[in-house]
């Protein structure tokens, strides 16, 4: 008995060592935490996806040049008590590339955030990547649909082509009395064949005729069957809903054959090499955008002065613009939310409203959407874009 009893006083006595020295092990030193984002010091990354070669490096490089602004300010004062760096890959203007560089992007470099892609097409693909990966992105240049539907991780700062197409067609044909139109669709380019559908409908809801429809593809080089055909409908105007390659092209092939009508697109249209490749073909071409550096606000005026005296004295676009505040939104979001967690700021950056951004005021709709108003109207004036027209919109 004496044994037994001895022999449980010790089985005991080892069972309460060990469970003291377990709860003393976890009590002389607490599990630690993972370090506030304020207490960190390492840098916030910041992707870029877009082209920096290629059919659409205009809308990625000026973009770009617009975010190292962004960065350059922020990192004056820094952002939570750290420096924001930006990583910069070039994704050419092609799908699976930047499928490649978006999965980059988050698991490698942890980057906390994406601005772009410039273009609709691109942004849907990276979209639902980011968004499954719970990383926010924001492009400064998509304006077609099914771009935010995406997820709560994915924003954009642009002038919808749901508001802009129908404002500019109204201008067209109510205000110019250009009614016949003949409307060109790039088929493989998911903006131009979204933004078709959007003009056909402006077309006949201000009282316009599409007197014939013609398809190219982005890259195609010799329009003479289209234009041809085009001649023969004779319209009034010419509304192309692809890029500026494209649209340079088709207007020269144009003039060629005596077709008098200008084209009018999207912002799609805007880039520096549509006076490049087109000419005096070219002039008088009409196209929306969100951005003009004509009539600036004060808060425009003072990026333009800065852009100018940065990059040689060349005038910021709607792509530089919005690039701009693309960054500067994040960082405000990052900021207000003490966080730089996309899963933290998503929601602070979703609640903005009223933004003074330089490329005009920026608020979100419940559904991230973004309200932007007026419409600039571009006419190609002497080589270069000029404002036409302000058109006023009214968000219903």
């Amino acid at each position: 008995m004496f044994r037994k009893k001895s022999k449980a006083l010790a089985a005991m006595s080892l069972i309460l060592s060990a469970l003291i020295m377990v709860s003393g092990c976890g009590a002389s030193k607490p599990a630690e935490k993972e370090p506030a984002a304020a207490d960190s010091k390492e840098p916030i990354k910041i992707g870029f996806l877009g082209a920096k070669t290629g059919d659409v490096a205009m809308y990625g490089l000026n973009t770009l040049k617009g975010l190292n602004m962004a960065v350059e300010e922020i990192n004056k004062e820094g952002l939570l008590g750290r420096q924001v760096k930006l990583v910069e890959e070039d994704n050419a203007g092609q799908k699976d590339q930047a499928i490649n560089i978006t999965n980059k992007l988050i698991s490698q470099d942890k980057v906390v955030a994406m601005i772009g892609d410039p273009t609709t097409g691109i942004t849907r693909v990276a979209g639902q990547i980011a968004n499954s990966k719970k990383t926010v992105i924001m492009s400064a240049g998509a304006t077609g649909t099914d771009v935010v539907e995406i997820g709560p991780y994915v924003f954009r700062d642009t002038l919808l082509d749901t508001i802009a197409a129908p404002a500019t067609m109204k201008y067209v044909i109510q205000e110019k009395g250009w009614k016949n139109v003949a409307l060109i669709t790039s088929k493989n380019n998911d903006y131009s064949v979204s933004l078709s559908k959007i003009f056909s409908s402006a077309i006949t809801d201000n009282g316009g005729n599409i007197v014939i429809e013609e398809f190219i593809q982005d890259k195609d080089t010799d329009f003479s069957g289209q234009i041809t055909k085009i001649k023969a409908a004779n319209p009034d105007v010419i509304v192309f809903s692809g890029y500026y390659t494209e649209g340079a092209l088709i207007m020269k092939k144009a003039r060629e054959v005596g077709i008098k009508a200008i084209m009018v697109g999207g912002d799609g249209l805007q880039g520096e090499d549509l006076m490049k490749i087109g000419g005096e073909a070219v002039e008088g071409s009409i196209s929306y955008a969100g951005f003009s550096p004509e009539q600036p606000t004060p808060n425009t005026e003072k990026f333009i002065n800065a852009y100018k005296a940065k990059y040689n004295n060349e005038e910021p676009d709607l792509f530089s613009a919005q690039g701009y505040d693309a960054l500067m939104l994040i960082a405000k979001a990052i900021k207000d939310a003490n966080s730089a967690d996309p899963e933290k700021f998503k929601d602070t950056l979703a609640k903005t409203n009223n933004y003074d951004g330089v490329s005009g005021s920026i608020t979100f709709q419940e559904n991230r959407e973004p309200i932007k108003s007026p419409v600039y109207l571009l006419e190609v004036k002497g080589g270069k874009f000029a404002l036409l027209k302000k058109v006023p919109v009214e968000i219903k």
